[in-house]
């Protein structure tokens, strides 16, 4: 049988904090993957393998999330940047390239903006950006004001608790994938099996819906602001990576970001979901590759490139 890919490692961090360590050349410059809302370091099986010969490749799980458990830790957006600022100031040596999807996208932003001196460029999956004028998808919506209504949120939760891991697991990549059967079977078990070990975490419930609220309440309004803030202050090089069939984060998000921050390479996939390094890790990884040569990462020089007509 093949190993799966990824050293499950732990480090104390104000308490247990699970990542995968990935591999890649010792000397290469560390590549710290940070997943989305209810994902996991499992989320990067796909791509992570294809990044190695370039990068040393790590990922965490975020509190309340995966097999890191919140333990006293907010699951909120600011706690979860604070938790990833210590894991790349505990784990990796010197500046890191963050690489985030979804919330965790929003929060390698952050972390680039509040802590530049740590991060030497930013790779976006699918990132929640700010809200831009756009009809949402209405299952999604009807789901994330569910989820964010206090007391109804944990009766979805426990809902959820009661399907068979495989189910949601199924559940979830049908939301996030414009086509879920891209996604390799072996990855999908490795999902699975995070899945049944998460059902068993009284608090999972609770934590994913701390965590939803404080991404509406940052990419919404007032929050939506403060983070503009932050983001007009990134300073190092920017690829972003946005599927043009994302559910929850509408592409137009992208397109709106391509125009506001210039500096920034965007790349639009067409036919994927919002989850693209699951969907279709041979694309982003040739999108990271175009961006990620060593002259770009010294020099900060950017240039925007799409697979389809940005408007």
């Amino acid at each position: 049988m093949t190993q799966a890919p990824g050293r499950s490692r732990w480090i104390d961090l104000d308490g247990p904090l699970h990542y995968l360590d990935f591999g890649g050349p010792a000397q290469g410059p560390a590549l710290v993957c940070v997943h989305g809302l209810g994902g996991s370091a499992v989320n990067w099986t796909a791509i992570a393998p294809l990044l190695t010969d370039q990068f040393a490749v790590l990922a965490p799980d975020l509190a309340g999330h995966g097999l890191t458990r919140s333990a006293g830790r907010g699951t909120d957006v600011a706690s979860n940047q604070g938790l990833l600022h210590r894991f790349i100031e505990s784990v990796p040596a010197g500046p890191v390239i963050l690489m985030g999807n979804s919330m965790g996208g929003m929060i390698c932003l952050l972390e680039a903006g509040q802590n530049s001196g740590a991060v030497a460029g930013l790779i976006l999956l699918d990132p929640a950006l700010p809200f831009v004028p756009a009809r949402p998808d209405p299952l999604v919506a009807a789901l994330f004001a569910l989820y964010a209504t206090p007391g109804v949120g944990r009766l979805l939760a426990a809902g959820r608790r009661r399907m068979s891991p495989e189910s949601a697991v199924s559940a979830i990549l049908s939301v996030c994938c414009a086509d879920p059967s891209r996604v390799p079977a072996e990855v999908v078990a490795r999902h699975v099996v995070i899945a049944r070990q998460r059902a068993a975490f009284a608090e999972s419930g609770a934590d994913l819906a701390v965590a939803l609220r404080s991404v509406l309440g940052t990419a919404g309004l007032p929050g939506g602001a403060e983070y503009r803030r932050v983001i007009r202050s990134v300073g190092c090089p920017v690829l972003l990576v946005h599927g043009a069939l994302d559910r929850l984060v509408p592409a137009s998000a992208a397109r709106a970001a391509a125009r506001t921050y210039p500096s920034w390479s965007v790349v639009i996939l067409p036919g994927v979901g919002h989850v693209p390094q699951l969907e279709a890790p041979a694309e982003c990884v040739a999108a990271i590759s175009e961006w990620s040569g060593p002259a770009r990462l010294v020099t900060k020089e950017t240039r925007l490139f799409t697979k389809e007509r940005l408007r």
